[in-house]
């Protein structure tokens, strides 16, 4: 690899490093601060939490939009990152439910644009260079779960849990200093959404598999507002939140190196469908209140369930739709997955958490992904007969 290629690999890494690092400093622990610190109830925190993915479905398209038509991508997401990270910090200055709910709406508008931004200027460059995108959205991953360990023993020593916002801020101002290093890609070409979302409409594998997503892909991301409580619940402390989350985290790495071979021999709704089962059987047994010494070794079906959903997911949605269409349909899929499963998780389980308990909300997560299981079968069935036609 020459220098130059070698660079821009490092900086890319180390955006994704710090810009997860961030992020896992703050949400995983975030409902937990809500809870012990500020002492919001159940419908307050979920209504808290579920902000971000509400924020992602309408203004990750804004962002793109700006991205796309100032032709300055990197500018968007350094000038995005800062801000998100300086909007943060108004968590410290007001134990108040509506200031609170202000500060979420402000920091996810700005967040929203980070992932999807950064994510097509990687993908593109590392296309151009014939660099593996994996090796680089691994640091996230790493970052992340680093992040919740790390952040859970700091929030037990003398400085306090407030120690979550001071990292997520310099976590994003870092972040947007090296997003200035960028490699001077577009963040997207333009898509014509409004006749791409015609067309796929009137795809039916594709419609059901958006409904797959939101039930299976959905509480796997709103676990990461729920699992904080749920192990505080079951004994825990802030570390041991923090080392369930690294363990179900870095769980993700090998299941995601396996994916493609797994998807090329049993089939791309069959490892979704595996992905579906891993995610259910976790949540029926957190339903039973588990020990905390089986839910730490339990966290590593969280690598078999997004280590494999994610990679078929995508996959899939490539293979069912257009080519002319396809960069339509996977923003689509990731506002479904991202935005829409993830606020609809999020929100029901705010409810569920204040009237019933944290087992509780599992059992709505298992109840929503049997209902993706189910379909993804429907879909096999659905593809049998297509085939049977030709």
């Amino acid at each position: 690899m020459e220098k130059t290629v070698r660079n821009q690999v490092f900086t890319l890494q180390g955006f994704y490093f710090l810009t997860f690092f961030g992020v896992g400093s703050l949400y995983p622990l975030l409902s937990v601060y809500l809870s012990e610190s500020v002492g919001l109830n159940g419908y307050q925190i979920g209504t808290i939490m579920s902000i971000g993915p509400i924020m992602m479905i309408f203004f990750q398209p804004v962002w793109g939009m700006v991205s796309d038509t100032t032709n300055r991508p990197t500018q968007v997401l350094s000038f995005t990152s800062l801000v998100a990270g300086i909007f943060a910090l108004g968590y410290l200055v007001t134990d108040l439910y509506y200031g609170i709910l202000l500060t979420a709406i402000l920091v996810a508008v700005f967040q929203s644009a980070i992932i999807p931004v950064s994510d097509s200027i990687s993908l593109k460059y590392t296309s151009k260079v014939k660099y593996n995108y994996g090796n680089i959205r691994l640091f996230g991953s790493l970052g992340f779960g680093v992040a919740v360990y790390v952040m859970g023993k700091l929030s037990e020593g003398f400085i306090g849990p407030t120690i979550i916002f001071y990292t997520f801020f310099i976590c994003l101002v870092l972040s947007a200093v090296l997003a200035f290093r960028f490699p001077k890609e577009r963040a997207s070409a333009k898509l014509d959404l409004k006749a791409g979302m015609k067309e796929l409409f009137g795809l039916k594998k594709f419609l059901i598999f958006l409904v797959v997503t939101f039930m299976v892909f959905g509480p796997n991301l709103a676990n990461n507002t729920y699992f904080g409580l749920f192990v505080e619940d079951s004994g825990g402390t802030y570390a041991g939140i923090g080392l369930a989350f690294l363990i179900a985290v870095l769980s993700e790495v090998p299941f995601m190196r396996i994916a493609g071979s797994w998807i090329d021999r049993f089939g791309l709704l069959s490892v979704a469908a595996l992905a579906g089962a891993a995610s259910m059987i976790r949540w029926l047994f957190y339903f039973t209140e588990p020990s905390l010494w089986l839910v730490y070794s339990s966290a590593v079906m969280q690598g078999l369930a997004i280590g494999l959903f994610v990679p078929a997911g995508l996959r899939y949605i490539r293979e069912i739709t257009p080519a002319h269409i396809t960069a339509t349909a996977v923003t689509i899929y990731s506002a479904i997955g991202n935005g829409l499963g993830n606020w609809f998780s999020t929100f029901v389980g705010g409810f569920i958490l204040e009237t019933f308990s944290i087992y509780a909300v599992y059992l709505f997560f298992a109840f929503l992904s049997m209902i993706g299981i189910l379909l993804c079968f429907v879909l096999m069935k659905e593809e049998k007969k297509q085939a049977l036609a030709y």
